[in-house]
Formats: C-alpha cells, sequence, structure tokens
C-alpha cells in the first residue's frame, strides 16, 4: 500500500514538474521573441512626409503592433541629402532591420541602391517607373512595393483661372534633381498650354536657393505652382512670404501647406496615404512578396481635399466666389479651420 502511494506520489510529481517546464518555456519563449524592427527614411521633415510616417506607424498600431514591444522604428531624416540617404540605407542593411519605408522619391532610390533583400515599402513616391524604382506599376521585379503618391496636377493647375480669371503668367519653383518633381511639371506644362497660361520654371538644388527664386518670380508672375516637391516644400515659408507681400496667389500641390499660408490646394491626404502603405506592409509581414504587391496610388475621392485659405486670399487682395468656397473640403478663416 505504502509503495503504491509512493508511485502515486512520484508520477503527480514527475507531471507537475513537466508542467513547470512547459510554463517555464513558454514564459521564456515570449520573454525571448524580439519586436519587428522597422527602419523608416525620409529625406527631409516637412507636414506631409510627417504625415505620411505618422499614418504609416498609425494602421500598424491598428492592426495591434504595439511600438516598443511588438515594433520598434528606427526613424532617421536625410536632411534633404542624398549622401545621407544613402548612410542611412547602408545603416539599416548593416542592423538587418526587417523592413524599410522610403518616405519621397531620393530615399526610395537610395535604400533600393544599397538594398535588394530586405523589403521595401515607399512612400510619397510619386512615379515609381520614371524614378527607376519599378519594372512596372504592376510588379517591381525587386524587393520593393508601397504607395504613389502621384497628385492631380491638372486639376491643381486648373485651380489658377477659377481663383484668377485674368492669370497670364504663372511661376513654379523646383528642384530638377528630383524625379518626381520633374514628372508633375511635365504636366502642369502640358495644362498651362491647355489653359493658355505661360509657365515661367525656376530651378533649385537646395533649400536655401529657394527664397532667391521666390523673389525672382516677383512682378513676372499672376500666380505661382508648387509641385509635391521635397526641396521647395521643406522652405515654404520663402515662398509664402514673398507672395504675401508681392500679392502673388501661391497654388500648391500638398494640402496641409495651405495650413501654412498658400491659397489653396486639391491633393492627397498624407495620413491616409501612410495609412494605406501601412497595410501594404502588413501583408509583406503576413509573407507576401514585394513584388507580388503592385504598387498603389490614391484613386478614392475620400482621400483627397480642396483646401482654401480665406485668410490669405485677403492678404493677396483677392476675392473667393462663393462657388469656391462651398465646394471646399476645408476652410482657413481668421486662423481657424473649419470643415475638418
Amino acid at each position: 500500500m505504502k509503495k503504491m502511494k509512493f508511485n502515486l506520489v512520484s508520477k503527480i510529481s514527475i507531471l507537475l514538474f513537466a508542467i513547470v517546464l512547459i510554463i517555464v518555456g513558454g514564459v521564456s519563449s515570449l520573454a525571448g521573441a524580439q519586436p519587428l524592427v522597422i527602419g523608416v527614411t525620409q529625406i527631409v521633415e516637412h507636414p506631409a512626409l510627417d504625415a505620411a510616417r505618422d499614418g504609416f506607424i498609425a494602421a500598424l498600431e491598428e492592426a495591434g503592433f504595439k511600438e516598443g514591444e511588438d515594433v520598434v522604428y528606427d526613424l532617421q531624416n536625410a536632411q534633404g541629402d542624398f549622401t545621407n540617404a544613402i548612410s542611412i540605407a547602408q545603416k539599416f542593411k548593416d542592423d538587418k532591420v526587417d523592413m524599410i519605408v522610403a518616405i519621397a522619391t531620393p530615399t526610395a532610390q537610395a535604400a533600393l541602391q544599397v538594398n535588394k533583400e530586405i523589403p521595401i515599402v515607399i512612400n510619397a513616391v510619386t512615379d515609381p517607373v520614371a524614378a527607376s524604382l519599378a519594372e512596372s506599376w504592376e510588379s517591381s521585379g525587386n524587393n520593393l512595393t508601397g504607395m504613389s503618391d502621384a497628385a492631380p496636377n491638372k486639376q491643381q493647375v486648373e485651380l489658377i483661372p477659377q481663383f484668377l480669371p485674368a492669370a497670364k503668367n504663372v511661376g513654379t519653383i523646383y528642384n530638377a534633381g528630383e524625379a518626381n518633381s520633374v514628372v508633375q511639371i511635365e504636366v502642369a506644362k502640358e495644362t498651362c498650354e491647355e489653359l493658355g497660361l505661360n509657365l515661367i520654371e525656376v530651378t533649385v538644388s537646395n533649400s536655401s536657393e529657394v527664397l532667391m527664386a521666390a523673389q525672382s518670380l516677383a512682378g513676372r508672375v499672376d500666380a505661382i505652382y508648387i509641385v509635391t516637391d521635397n526641396t521647395v516644400v521643406s522652405a515654404l515659408e520663402s515662398v509664402i512670404n514673398v507672395c504675401n507681400r508681392q500679392k502673388i496667389a501661391l497654388i500648391v500641390a500638398d494640402p496641409s501647406s495651405v495650413d501654412r499660408g498658400a491659397l489653396a490646394s486639391y491633393g492627397i491626404d498624407y495620413f491616409s496615404l501612410g495609412k494605406k502603405s501601412g497595410e501594404i506592409a502588413l501583408k509583406i509581414i503576413k509573407g507576401a512578396k514585394p513584388s507580388d504587391i503592385p504598387i498603389q496610388m490614391i484613386t478614392d475621392p475620400k482621400d483627397l481635399q480642396f483646401v482654401v485659405n480665406l485668410d490669405t486670399a485677403k492678404i493677396i487682395g483677392i476675392s473667393v466666389s462663393e462657388e469656391i468656397v462651398k465646394a471646399a473640403d476645408k476652410i482657413i478663416k481668421d486662423g481657424k479651420v473649419q470643415g475638418e
């Protein structure tokens, strides 16, 4: 009888010991699980690119990826310098991050130049094919996919005669070294020709040249149109100040720039753009190959915004029709935002 009790106790002890091992092993396994490491590189800081970055992070957070536990972001800013973008890309490769998020065309080009294996999710890249990032929109043919911020440039230029029916000369400032800008300027040229407008181009190579470029257009143009050029947008206050002093209407491709003092924009909500790139990243996390995911662009009108700054209109001395005001998704008046 005692022997039977001893055997029973022994078996229970062994069973309990085994359970403890399983529990401890499980805890150890969870504790040892490494968070996903995502390297985020953007060419420069300005509201549109920052919103795209924040939208990406929000998409992963909504999917259950808690920052610091399930995912770690290595946020890097190239300060408008392609050489810095290359160094950042090399850092990500050396660190063996799980994914690279490249915000804007130059950082995407740098990331792909340095790395051919780690998945790259692009964000705010206008034309990935023209920028030699992808073989086609349907398939990059490499380790890259993501979202384009191809703007409705034609509709943006068409805003000019709506605000200024008598306009004849339109100025634009851009960095000819940015492939995304060159593509948009071509559309602007064609649209200006259709509308009977004369487009005067001024190019810059860095943000410090933007003020002088804007000043060179003063007295020569009725309006200035700025595409989603990262060099110019990062120094947009220089253009805004010149336009306000010289009573020039400033139409921009990036809606967030209207908050900064531009007159109007019809363009992409960059936070929504970022969220959509995050949704693409989630597919890759689940095992999809970047080359199997088509590069996408914003097509839903709800992700486009028509924004008008009535305070700016007052400063430059133009009246905005009631028709335009009613059509706007967002109005800025007396320093307050209406319509959000």
